[in-house]
């Protein structure tokens, strides 16, 4: 199953057709997205049953899938060559930090740059679907709603800024965490835990691993936050870039006005920005 947001509104996405939920479902689940997660297992029964012949809208998806969460989980270091491009150890438990919400946009957008040294991230990005509290890695794939394509756009001057990193501030300025375009269920991939992911950057592909080389895989990063915090519906969590990001280059290398960021993960889709000048 797919779905995606239009102005807000939770949609379902059937082959060609994307489907107003609410007019579809004649008010049975509501418009606001947040609240479909609050239903997602009985949303997934209806759904599955819909026909294509519901309530259709010709546009595309233009928010976040997931636009309103009460909480955003970023892991760092999650993927071995990056702690290495990084000159750091391979963590011995999830570097955890969050995006405040926001920096949540859609998926094809102009990514205003703040000035600075804006970098790139390319992220798989799983909403949950389920309150998840103290859940084994065995039984973490049920409580997801879903997996969607993520940025986890860096200003690195703030970040850096003060006796100890600021990340989630340098990482959450308007318009920093895109996802989208759609969500997708972990039942529509042969292996959810092992999909291609990739960044260009005017056409040059700086970024390209596969989410299976992930130090902590989305199960256990599952268990290891719902060990301290609840996980609730509709809740995102940025599960961490591979190696490619321009500050670890040589010369380094930021984002400027009129570059192209294209995003994309097997299976899924991908995101899309023009940088302007702020």
């Amino acid at each position: 199953m797919r779905t995606t947001t239009r102005a807000g509104r939770m949609c379902l996405v059937t082959g060609e057709a994307v489907i107003d939920v609410e007019q579809a479902s004649a008010g049975r689940f509501p418009a606001d997205p947040l609240a479909v997660f609050e239903e997602w297992d009985a949303f997934r029964s209806w759904a599955a049953a819909l026909e294509a012949a519901g309530v259709q809208t010709s546009a595309g998806p233009d928010g976040g899938v997931s636009p309103t969460p009460r909480q955003v989980f970023a892991i760092g270091l999650n993927y071995r060559d990056h702690a290495e491009e990084a000159g750091l150890a391979a963590p011995e438990s999830p570097s955890v930090f969050t995006k405040f919400a926001t920096s949540l946009t859609g998926p094809d957008t102009r990514l205003r740059l703040p000035g600075g040294r804006v970098d790139w991230e390319a992220e798989l990005v799983v909403v949950m679907g389920r309150r998840a509290e103290h859940v084994t890695p065995k039984d973490a794939w049920s409580y997801v709603a879903g997996l969607t394509v993520g940025q986890d756009y860096s200003e690195r001057d703030v970040q850096s800024v003060g006796p100890v990193p600021q990340f989630s501030l340098g990482k959450s300025f308007p318009g920093f965490a895109p996802t989208g375009p759609v969500l997708v269920t972990a039942d529509e991939f042969a292996d959810p835990d092992d999909l291609a992911i990739e960044c260009l950057v005017n056409g040059e592909s700086v970024q390209k691993s596969r989410t299976s080389s992930m130090i902590f895989p989305v199960p256990e990063l599952i268990a290891r936050l719902s060990a301290v915090c609840p996980l609730l519906p509709g809740d995102l969590i940025f599960t961490g870039t591979p190696s490619g990001v321009g500050h670890a280059r040589t010369p380094q290398r930021y984002l400027r006005p009129g570059d192209e960021v294209v995003t994309r993960i097997e299976g899924i889709g991908q995101l899309r920005q023009t940088c302007v000048a702020a």
